[in-house]
């Protein structure tokens, strides 16, 4: 009797958000995920069995990294490691990996690459996720849901001034081009930094002269608590500090679901109305 012929995957071209054409053989059975947001996503996706990799960083879901191999951080990679997983496809982000690191991979396997700035990039990502592991009608329910959410955010009457910090020593502050730049005014906020770029270091000083009335602390990338409340109320002691949550700013997969409304909730809470 003829034995059943082995699965060979169809490869699928398709551009990336980086305009990077990546042959990706449909549908990918190992992935290796080297962003946390995206590794949620693809555990929201159903596709949990099937990540082999991801980084330190991915804390989400909470088994994540108990079924998965661990590859070293979003920006130091682990390349033996990697081999040994075989991935068929790999997928990183333009931000968050390094270049370096990305090129070698790409040599020698399917990495797709997700370049965020807005919610509408964020939202073209996880469809286009969908497509290339054969979950597209899962994403766009998941994209769609979030779409809705953001939505029915009533606008504000008028944004409140604010600066948001993801850095201390130096401190830095996310800027003009970030993710957390489009959804500070979805929040309820007027960027006082709107006019720098990116994640800039700001001194004292400069945060004296700009006034913000709120003090944004992310509890990520640096973990700001209320400890350091204290130190940025002496610099603006007008100002209001508060501590967020900095996944619900900055995770740009399918922790977006609860974003719209822990910024209705914290609305509330700094008296921001519509």
């Amino acid at each position: 009797m003829p034995s059943t012929p082995p699965f060979i995957p169809t490869p699928l071209n398709v551009t990336d958000q980086m305009n990077r054409r990546v042959a990706v053989p449909l549908p990918p059975q190992r992935i290796v995920s080297l962003v946390p947001s995206q590794t949620e996503l693809l555990f929201d996706l159903g596709l949990g069995s099937r990540v082999v990799g991801l980084t330190k960083f991915c804390i989400h879901p909470k088994e994540a990294r108990s079924q998965a191999t661990v590859i070293g951080g979003t920006k130091n990679f682990h390349f033996e490691r990697i081999a040994e997983l075989k991935p068929d496809l790999i997928i990183g982000n333009k931000e968050e990996n390094y270049q370096a690191g990305i090129e070698q991979l790409a040599a020698q396997y399917p990495v797709w690459m997700s370049d965020i700035f807005t919610l509408d990039d964020s939202l073209r990502m996880m469809r286009q996720v969908g497509l290339l592991t054969g979950r597209s009608a899962q994403a766009e329910a998941l994209a769609a849901e979030v779409a809705r959410s953001f939505a029915e955010l009533p606008p504000v009457a008028e944004p409140v001034s604010a600066a948001y910090f993801i850095w201390r020593q130096p401190y830095m502050v996310a800027a003009a081009g970030t993710f957390i730049d489009d959804l500070l005014p979805r929040a309820g906020f007027r960027n006082v930094f709107a006019d720098r770029g990116r994640y800039p270091e700001i001194g004292a000083d400069e945060l004296a002269r700009a006034a913000p009335q709120v003090i944004l602390l992310s509890s990520e990338p640096y973990p700001f608590a209320a400890k350091h409340v204290a130190e940025f109320q002496v610099i603006c002691p007008q100002a209001r500090i508060e501590i967020v949550d900095g996944e619900l700013f900055s995770w740009y997969g399918s922790r977006l679901r609860h974003s719209a409304a822990y910024f209705q909730e914290l609305r509330y809470r700094l008296g921001i109305t519509g």
